[in-house]
């Protein structure tokens, strides 16, 4: 009974799912009430020493950060900056591997006070004990591989900084979707940052986030039609041949 429910939740879920672009375009993900808009919208307490003393107010040197030459990268919770990404990656992987072994045992008896002799009379036609024992065997294995991937990617995205940790790391997050026709295209990144990598453009390059999560992909019609059915990806993972 369990195992039924289970099967009709699933395939309500996955109903849902597709039905969102059941005949209209995809629906955009909200932008209220998430990790991004809460940083926005709560930023955290300034420090004493971040508030600007009576004869900066008037100074055109400020280190404010509306000064003209104020520092603008991201630097607390709720700030933005751009992430560049930029892939263009290709490895190639090739081994072989070749193994051959031998073997050979033999063992005769000729001779044992006459055993051999008397035995030979009272076993079949065509056997002997000379030799008792003949036993040869042999093996060989070759095997090789080749892996090649290539890899190209530029996008540009703006983060949101969610959260400062104790060590002044910053914890980005950053979230795309641009909509054509009845497909959805989808552009996700998370990661850690040193304030002193953004660069004075507020900008950073994905290697320099430590933990980055990429993710660029979509979701439609199109999208549906090119993926596998849930019933044949299932036998896929049970099905030996």
């Amino acid at each position: 009974m369990q195992q039924k429910i289970m099967l009709c939740v699933l395939l309500v879920t996955t109903a849902c799912s597709r039905a969102d672009h059941f005949g209209k375009p995809p629906s955009f993900t909200p932008t209220m009430n998430n990790s991004e808009h809460y940083a926005m919208m709560n930023p955290p307490i300034p420090l004493a020493s971040d508030r600007p003393v009576a004869r900066e107010k008037a100074s055109l040197w400020s280190k404010n950060r509306q000064s003209l030459l104020g520092d603008r990268r991201a630097m607390q919770r709720g700030d933005i900056l751009t992430v560049v990404i930029e892939i263009d990656e290709e490895a190639k992987i090739s081994n072989q591997t070749n193994r051959s072994r031998s073997g050979s045992e033999k063992m005769a008896v000729p001779a044992l006070v006459g055993i051999p002799q008397v035995a030979g009379q009272h076993m079949p036609e065509g056997s002997s004990l000379d030799p008792a024992i003949d036993l040869n065997s042999s093996g060989k294995s070759n095997g090789s591989g080749a892996v090649r991937r290539q890899e190209e990617l530029t996008l540009r995205i703006a983060a949101t900084v969610v959260d400062v940790l104790p060590n002044g790391i910053l914890s980005i997050e950053g979230s795309q979707e641009v909509r054509v026709n009845f497909e959805m295209r989808e552009l996700l990144v998370t990661g850690f940052v040193r304030p002193e990598d953004v660069s004075r453009q507020n900008q950073i390059t994905y290697d320099k986030i430590a933990s980055a999560r990429v993710s660029y992909g979509g979701r439609g019609q199109i999208t549906d039609v090119q993926q596998p059915r849930y019933g044949q990806q299932a036998l896929d993972m049970v099905l030996p041949f």
